[in-house]
C-alpha cells in the first residue's frame, strides 16, 4: 500500500495565500490509500463539495462564479484515476478560475470554508513539520531511495539513472582497481572512487528531488557519509545520520530509524524556536497578542510565526494597517491567524503551525520580530464587529 502524496512547496502555498476572489471553496477532508474506501472517499467529498455551494450562495456570490466552482468540484469527484490513488487526507482549492488539490500524508479533519481568498492553515502542518521524508541508504555495493511517508508504510523509489554500485559507477570491476591518477592508490584510490559514485548518486536525485523540501535522511557508514555530505546538492540533507550498513536493511527498518532522527530534528528546531522567542520577547522583539502579531506581518516585521492549527479566529485584517476586526464566522470573514500567516510568508518570514500546547503563551499565534515592535506605528487594537 503505498501513499500518493502531493505535499506543496512555498512557492504553491504563496500562490494560495495570495488568491483573491469573489468564490473561494476550501475544502479538507480524510482519505485513505486503500481501494476498498474509494467510494466512501468520493461520498464524503460530494457531501463538502454540496456544502461549499450552499454556503457560496448564501453569502450571494454571482451566479456564474457558483457554476464554475460546482463544475470544478464535479469534475474532481468524477476523476476515478485520481480517486485511486490517495494518502491520508485532501486538500482541494477551488475558485472560478481553477482548482488545486493536494493530497497529504497526515490526517486532517472534514471542513469547508469558503471566503474572497482560501482557507490553508490546516495545510501549513503537512510543510511545518511532515513527519516524512526519504531515506538515501548508501553503501559501496548498493544505494536505495527509500521514501518514508507520515502513516502509510515507506517504498523504494525508482530513480532514473541511479547507479547500483560504486565500482560500476565507475567502470570497474572493483573500487580497489587503481585509481586514474596513477600515484593514487590504496584506500585513498577507493575514496577518489567513492566520491565519483556519490556525485552520480547526487545527479540522479536531482531529478526526482528537485523541488521538493522534504528531509533526505543519510543511511551510511564512514567514509561514505561523509563523502557524500559533502558532494550533495540537496538543501535538505539533514543530520544525524541513521547509523550502521544499510545493505540488509528493510524498509520497514529504515522508517523506523527515520522516524526517530525526524523526531530528532522537529524537537531540537522547535525547542530552539521557542527559546529564541523568550529571549526576543525580554528584547520587544515578540508577542503572543493577536493585534500586536497581524500589525506586524503587515509591515513585513515578522521574522518567525506558530500557529495554532487547530483553531480559527473568524475576522478581518485591514490591508494597509492590519487593524484586527472579530467578527463571525461567515463567508463575509476569514481566518485572522491565516491572513497573519499569509502575510508573514509573502514578506520572506517563517510560519510554524503547530498543536496548541506548542505555541508559546498557549494562545493561536506567538511571533518573532525582526526588530523591535515599537519601531512599528500602532493602528490602534482589535475590534469586535458587532
Amino acid at each position: 500500500m503505498a501513499l500518493h502524496t502531493d505535499i506543496p512547496s512555498r512557492s504553491e502555498i504563496e500562490r494560495l495565500l495570495a488568491t483573491r476572489g469573489p468564490a473561494c471553496a476550501s475544502v479538507y477532508l480524510p482519505t485513505s490509500p486503500l481501494k476498498q474506501d474509494i467510494q466512501a472517499d468520493q461520498t464524503e467529498f460530494k457531501n463538502l463539495a454540496r456544502e461549499a455551494i450552499a454556503q457560496l450562495e448564501a453569502a450571494g456570490a454571482d451566479r456564474r462564479s457558483v457554476s464554475e466552482v460546482r463544475e470544478l468540484l464535479d469534475d474532481v469527484l468524477e476523476d476515478g484515476d485520481f480517486w485511486a490513488e490517495q494518502a491520508h487526507s485532501l486538500a482541494l482549492f477551488a475558485s472560478p478560475d481553477s482548482a488545486r488539490a493536494f493530497r497529504l500524508p497526515n490526517r486532517l479533519t472534514s471542513h469547508v470554508e469558503v471566503a474572497d481568498r482560501f482557507y490553508v492553515k490546516p495545510l501549513l502542518r503537512s510543510v511545518t513539520f511532515p513527519q516524512a521524508g526519504f531515506v538515501l541508504a548508501l553503501a559501496a555495493g548498493s544505494v536505495r531511495l527509500v521514501e518514508v511517508t507520515r502513516e502509510g508504510p515507506p517504498f523504494t523509489v525508482d530513480v532514473p539513472g541511479l547507479p547500483s554500485d560504486a565500482a560500476s559507477a565507475a567502470g570497474k570491476a572493483s573500487i580497489a582497481d587503481r585509481a586514474p591518477v596513477r600515484r593514487i592508490q590504496g584506500s585513498e584510490g577507493q575514496k577518489v572512487r567513492l566520491r565519483q559514485f556519490a556525485r552520480k548518486v547526487d545527479r540522479a536525485l536531482r531529478g526526482v528531488l528537485a523541488g521538493l523540501e522534504l528531509p533526505l535522511i543519510l543511511a551510511a557508514t564512514e567514509p561514505m557519509e561523509s563523502i557524500y555530505r559533502s558532494v550533495s546538492t540537496y538543501p535538505h540533507l539533514v543530520e544525524p545520520a541513521i547509523g550502521g550498513s544499510p545493505e540488509s536493511a528493510t524498509e520497514e527498518e529504515l522508517a523506523v530509524a527515520a522516524r526517530a532522527v525526524l523526531d530528532e530534528v522537529y524537537a531540537t528546531e522547535l525547542s530552539a524556536i521557542r527559546d529564541r522567542f523568550e529571549l526576543r520577547f525580554e528584547q520587544d522583539r515578540a508577542s503572543t497578542d493577536v493585534a500586536a502579531v497581524a500589525r506586524a506581518a503587515t509591515q513585513g516585521a515578522v521574522d518567525t510565526v506558530l500557529v495554532d492549527i487547530d483553531e480559527k479566529v473568524p475576522g478581518r485584517l485591514d490591508e494597509d494597517t492590519g487593524a484586527v476586526e472579530l467578527a463571525g464566522d461567515d463567508a463575509a470573514s476569514y481566518g485572522v491567524i491565516d491572513e497573519i500567516a499569509r502575510r508573514v510568508l509573502l514578506s520572506g518570514g517563517r510560519v510554524l503551525a503547530v498543536r496548541g500546547a506548542e505555541v508559546p503563551g498557549g494562545g493561536p499565534v506567538a511571533a518573532i520580530f525582526r526588530y523591535p515592535l515599537s519601531a512599528v506605528p500602532a493602528p490602534g487594537g482589535l475590534r469586535t464587529d458587532r
